[in-house]
């Protein structure tokens, strides 16, 4: 996952929008987030190379102050009509790449399959709490025509009867954000919106969930589902869903970005039922970011096939990078292992490509008693095999796997 650095002074740095809570807040979590990040700001010891997989000390101590500050006022029960999402998400547009994006985490079963909704070039919608699925499809509909982000809000509550029983954020087509939380949602509820983004809450410890999510998307470095789920690590270090948590799900569309072109689920992840949501979501997320780079990686080698010598090599360089960063990210693909050897032989490194081959075996010895046909289909053919048999390394490993006879490409 992406490396943090200058992590707390850039916390500290971070645009306080204001908190649109409903009935749940007003200026007071605001002013105890800001509070709390000023002092902060004044300990803090900037780190680098931090992994995303736990969040660095320093803010774990700043979200925890915004766990226990100050008063936090309830919304009534209500009725309980149907179960509850829950939970807290963000819904976020990115300006650089034009994706649009939801996070969530609840203490709810496959909250993936409820809340999060989007499309690609549209606009991207949660619907949580006493969540309508209608909310999708019908505010999706809403934002192709160019709908405002709150007049959507508007028109899709304005004649459902159960609204004060719902919440729900939307991005549209321009980055406008927009937040509603109805009055019976379960406390604490409520929400706050920034720049191309709304996160929102209900059933949570307290305001400062939400505020902990927006100050992280707005301050954390990485790349656009990166920064996602760092929100949802924030909102859960504040202190999160108030009965626990068990699931989480991250969505970010672009236009052909899903499989082969053919849809536009980019990103597409869902942790159904797990004790630590959140993180097993990061995991998810970077061996999806190894799938990227490795096919970036093979459309790099699909054109050197037809480049000039010197744009050639080039693009075996730039391919290499590619394979490289995605095995940091997985290095128990093996089908990137086998990439990762083709192009060290193009690139004249046979020791190389024989190292990565052997990994590959390593992680799955299966490939030693595929049909050569098969092996071909899948990216490794038989003259990358005698190719690689050249080396006294490979050629041990490769017959000691051998069911059969001696060492031979096929």
């Amino acid at each position: 996952m992406v490396m943090v650095s200058n992590l707390i002074t850039g916390l500290a740095g971070g645009r306080a929008a204001p908190v649109l809570c409903g009935r749940n807040s007003g200026k007071t979590a605001t002013e105890i987030t800001e509070d709390a990040i000023d002092n902060c700001k004044h300990s803090a010891n900037p780190s680098r190379g931090k992994s995303m997989k736990t969040l660095p000390p320093l803010l774990l101590f700043c979200l925890s102050i915004l766990s226990v500050a100050g008063p936090v006022q309830s919304n009534p029960p209500g009725h309980l009509s149907g179960p509850h999402i829950a939970t807290f998400s963000i819904v976020a547009w990115d300006p650089q790449t034009g994706d649009y994006g939801v996070a969530v985490q609840s203490r709810y079963f496959a909250v993936g399959s409820v809340v999060p909704h989007a499309a690609a070039e549209t606009g991207a919608i949660a619907t949580q709490a006493l969540g309508n699925l209608l909310y999708g499809s019908q505010g999706l509909a809403l934002l192709a025509e160019g709908t405002a982000a709150d007049d959507v809000i508007k028109e899709l509550i304005k004649a459902d009867p159960l609204r004060t029983e719902r919440q729900v954020g939307v991005v549209d087509q321009h980055g406008r954000a927009a937040s509603y939380t109805g009055q019976e949602c379960l406390p604490w509820a409520g929400g706050r919106t920034g720049e191309h983004y709304a996160v929102q809450g209900n059933l949570l410890v307290g305001p400062q969930v939400v505020n902990a999510m927006a100050i992280a998307f707005e301050t954390m470095p990485g790349d656009f589902a990166t920064r996602l789920v760092h929100a949802l690590a924030a909102g859960q270090a504040a202190g999160g869903d108030a009965r626990g948590r068990q699931s989480a799900a991250l969505l970010v569309v672009r236009k052909a970005g899903g499989y082969l072109g053919l849809t536009d689920r980019y990103i597409d992840l869902h942790v159904e039922d797990h004790p630590t949501p959140i993180r097993e979501l990061e995991r998810l997320l970077e061996i999806r970011q190894s799938q990227l780079a490795h096919t970036r990686a093979a459309e790099l080698l699909q054109l050197a096939e037809n480049a000039e010598e010197v744009q050639r090599t080039d693009l075996y360089k730039e391919a290499h990078a590619q394979i490289e960063h995605a095995l940091e990210l997985y290095p128990e693909d093996d089908f990137g292992w086998w990439l990762l050897a083709r192009i060290r032989l193009l690139q004249g490194e046979p020791d190389a490509a024989a190292a990565a081959a052997q990994r590959a075996l390593i992680e799955n010895p299966a490939w030693r008693r595929l049909p050569a046909s098969t092996r071909a289909s899948l990216g490794v053919a038989p003259e990358l095999i005698t190719a690689l048999l050249e080396v006294d390394a490979f050629r041990r490993l490769w017959e000691s796997l051998a069911v059969e006879g001696p060492a031979v490409a096929q």
